[in-house]
C-alpha cells in the first residue's frame, strides 16, 4: 500500500493564517508540536505493510514540503510537484502513474485533516482493503453527527453497520439545511471525506473510460517530467492541458466500482475557522481561545492572538484572528464565506492573501519590520549550513548587521566574516552571498534602500536550491 499525500490548495477559508504561500496544510493549527501534514504523515506509521509515502505538492510549497518532511526523518517514495493546481483527478492519475500504474494500493490522503481516533482509522483502511484489490474505488465515509451544508455527501445501498465497505448509490452535492437534516435523519448517508483506496490500475482505467482528457495530459507531463534535487517536475505545457476537476466529478460520480467505508474517527476537514474551533476544548463559555487573549463577557466565539494581546468585551459568535500584518473578525455562523474577503484582496493587489510577514524560504526565512520611500528594514534568520544564492540587485544597496550567530560574506571578489554586532554594505550591482557556517541560527539586520524595493530586482548567478529568478528575495 503506497499513501498518496495531497498537499496542495491554499485554504483560503482559514486566512489570514493560511496564506497562498504558506497554507494550513504547512500550519501548526490543531496541534502546537506538528502541522497538520507532519500529523498525516505519521498517522500512516498506524498501518501495517505501508510504503513510504507519494507526496503530491505545488512548485510553490516545494521546500516546505521537503522540510517538514525532513523534521519528521520522513524519505518520501518521490516528491511530485505539480506546476499548477489541477484538482484532485489529475494529481492522483499523477501518483498513479508514477507509483508504476499497477496493482498496487494507493491509499489516497489530503494533508489538512485532523482524525482523532487513529485506531479506528487504521481499522477502516484494513476494512477498505480487501475490497480494493478485488477492483473496488474505494471511498472514505464519514459517519456524520450533525446536518452540515459544507460538505458534499455519500448514499450507500443498504444501512450501515460495522464499518464494513458497501457498495454507492449516489454522490450528493452540498446541501441545504432542510436536506442535510433530512441525509442525517435517514441514515444512508455520509459525508464525502475526500479519502480514497484503489489499485493504481483500477483508477487509471476508470480515468480512461471516464475521463480520457485527464489521462491523456497527465501521461504526457509525467513522461516528460524533470529531476530537480529532490523533486520530480511534472511538465508544466502539457499538465496545463489537462481538466481542471476533483476525483468526484471526473470519476466516482460515474463509476458502478465504487464502495465506502464507514469511518468514525474524530475526522475533521478544517474546512473553516468554525470547524478548527469544534476540533478543540472551549471553556464554559464556549470560547476557545488561543495566545494571548483576555475575554470578558464573550461566549460562543473563537479567538486567536498569533502577535500581540487580544481583547474582546461583550460579543458572541464572533471569529477574531490576529496576525502581525492583518486581523479577521467575522460572524461565526458565516465562516465559510472569508474566502470572499481573499478574492477581494486578490483583485485588489494586495500581497496579504499570498504571504504572511514572515516568509520562509529553503535558507530560513525574513521578515519585513519598517518601510519607507526609497527604504525597508528586514529580520532575517538563516539555519546553520545554509546558504542564499550568490546574487546581485539593479535598484537597490544593502546594509548587513548580524545579530547573532555567524555570517560568511561573499561581497564581489571578498570574502569575510561577521560575527555579532559587526555589518556590512553591499553597494548596487554588487555580486553577493550570505552562508552561515555555524551550528546555531544566523540572524541579521537588513535595511535595503534604492530606487525600487520590489521582491522581483534579483538576478541569481549560482543557487544550491535549484530556484529561477523570480521565485522571490535571496
Amino acid at each position: 500500500m503506497i499513501p498518496v499525500i495531497l498537499s496542495g490548495g491554499t485554504g483560503s477559508r482559514l486566512w489570514p493564517l493560511s496564506r497562498e504561500r504558506h497554507p494550513k496544510q504547512f500550519l501548526k493549527l490543531h496541534d502546537a508540536e506538528q502541522t497538520l501534514f507532519q500529523a498525516t504523515l505519521l498517522r500512516l506509521a498506524s498501518l501495517p505493510e505501508i510504503e513510504p509515502p507519494l507526496v503530491v505538492s505545488s512548485v510553490e510549497h516545494r521546500f516546505l514540503a521537503a522540510e517538514q518532511l525532513h523534521a519528521l526523518g520522513v524519505k518520501p517514495r518521490e516528491l511530485l510537484l505539480e506546476p499548477v493546481g489541477r484538482n484532485t483527478a489529475p494529481a492522483i492519475a499523477a501518483a498513479a502513474l508514477v507509483a508504476g500504474g499497477g496493482e498496487d494500493l494507493l491509499l489516497v490522503l489530503p494533508a489538512d485533516h485532523v482524525i482523532g481516533d487513529v485506531p479506528a482509522f487504521a481499522r477502516a483502511v484494513e476494512a477498505g482493503s480487501q475490497a480494493a484489490r478485488e477492483g473496488a474505488l474505494v471511498v472514505f465515509g464519514i459517519v456524520a453527527d450533525r446536518p452540515e451544508t459544507g460538505f458534499g455527501y455519500i448514499r450507500a445501498t443498504k444501512k450501515l453497520a460495522n464499518g464494513a465497505p458497501v457498495r454507492v448509490t449516489e454522490f450528493v452535492e452540498k446541501p441545504d439545511a432542510e436536506q442535510a437534516q433530512g441525509y442525517i435523519d435517514s441514515s444512508e448517508y455520509l459525508w464525502n471525506s475526500g479519502m480514497f483506496l484503489f489499485r493504481a490500475d483500477r483508477y487509471l482505467e476508470a480515468l480512461a473510460r471516464y475521463a480520457p482528457a485527464v489521462l491523456e495530459a497527465v501521461e504526457a507531463a509525467v513522461e516528460v517530467a524533470e529531476r530537480d534535487l529532490d523533486f520530480c517536475r511534472l511538465a508544466k505545457a502539457p499538465f496545463m492541458e489537462a481538466p481542471d476537476i476533483s476525483i468526484d466529478y471526473a470519476v466516482m460520480e460515474h463509476t458502478h466500482e465504487a464502495m465506502v467505508v464507514p469511518l468514525d474517527a474524530g475526522w475533521s476537514d478544517i474546512g473553516t475557522w468554525d470547524a478548527l474551533a469544534a476540533v478543540q476544548r472551549s471553556d464554559g463559555d464556549g470560547n476557545v481561545a488561543s495566545g494571548d487573549v483576555l475575554l470578558e463577557d464573550v461566549h460562543g466565539s473563537y479567538v486567536r492572538a498569533e502577535h500581540r494581546l487580544v481583547a474582546v468585551l461583550g460579543l458572541g459568535n464572533q471569529i477574531i484572528v490576529e496576525t502581525p500584518d492583518a486581523v479577521l473578525v467575522a460572524d461565526r455562523s458565516r465562516a465559510q464565506e472569508v474566502r470572499k474577503l481573499v478574492s477581494r484582496l486578490n483583485a485588489e493587489g494586495r500581497r496579504e492573501s499570498l504571504f504572511h510577514r514572515r516568509v520562509y524560504r529553503p535558507w530560513g526565512w525574513y521578515e519585513g519590520m519598517v518601510e519607507g520611500e526609497r527604504f525597508q528594514v528586514k529580520h532575517i534568520g538563516v539555519n546553520p549550513g545554509a546558504t542564499l544564492s550568490l546574487q546581485m540587485h539593479h535598484h537597490r544597496a544593502e546594509h548587513w548587521t548580524v545579530v547573532s550567530g555567524t555570517a560568511e560574506v561573499t561581497r564581489g571578489d571578498e570574502v569575510f566574516f561577521l560575527t555579532e554586532d559587526q555589518s556590512s554594505y553591499i553597494p548596487l550591482g554588487t555580486h553577493h552571498r550570505l552562508y552561515n557556517p555555524g551550528r546555531i541560527p544566523l540572524e541579521l539586520i537588513e535595511v535595503q534602500t534604492g530606487s525600487y524595493l520590489g521582491e522581483d530586482d534579483i538576478v541569481r548567478f549560482e543557487d544550491v536550491y535549484g530556484r529561477k529568478g523570480d521565485e522571490g528575495t535571496k
